[in-house]
Formats: structure tokens, sequence, C-alpha cells
């Protein structure tokens, strides 16, 4: 079996494979707001009671549901990042790329241009 949206987080970030975030922290990680990302674990609350068909057998709670969702919301590339885009909004000092990644307006590069 492949790796979670968790474990694909905590290997990018540096973490062990199986350490939980709060919300507030993915958001410090990332640099996503945490308004977008509550809003993200609301509606992935919300579909654990709304859609029970769709929740695996090993998903015991709406709140370990609604991590998985956030944890795939900010995985670029995933179903969840391209349904949940208009909610992930980047923090104050931080830019989207074009790609989807994120980075610290710091951090970014300018150029130079001679004539």
């Amino acid at each position: 079996m492949g790796m979670t949206f968790k474990q694909k987080f905590n290997k990018k970030y540096g973490f062990k494979l199986s350490e939980p975030h709060s919300i507030r922290e993915i958001s410090k990680i990332t640099g996503y707001t945490y308004q977008g990302l509550k809003k993200i674990f609301e509606k992935g609350e919300g579909a654990y009671s709304s859609n029970p068909q769709s929740v695996r057998k090993n998903v015991t709670s709406a709140q370990q549901w609604a991590y998985a969702r956030v944890y795939a919301s900010v995985s670029n590339g995933s179903k969840a990042n391209k349904i949940d885009k208009a909610l992930l909004k980047p923090r104050k000092g931080f830019h989207i790329m074009k790609s989807g990644a994120i980075m610290k307006d710091s951090d970014m590069k300018t150029k130079k241009v001679s004539y």
C-alpha cells in the first residue's frame, strides 16, 4: 500500500511519518492560512457525516476524515488540492507559484534586468 497524504506531508517536511499536526501547525509549516485550512477541515467533517458510504472502514471519526482531507489538500496535484484550491490562500509573506508550490516572499529570487 502507498503512503498516506499525512505520511507524504511528514516526509516532505522532515517529521516522523506518523507524527500528527494541528491545523495551526499545518498552516505555519505550509504557508496557507489557518482560516482556509479550517474550512477544508469542516468540509471533511461534513462529508464524513453526509456521505458515510464513501468513508473507508479504517476511519473511525469525522476528525480523522477531516484531517485526511487537510493533508490531501496541501499536497500539490491531489484531487483534494484541485477541489479546495479556492480555500488555499497564502498567509501574509507567502506566495503561490504557478506550479502550485508555496514560497516565502523572502525566499523568492528577483531577476535583475540589464539593458
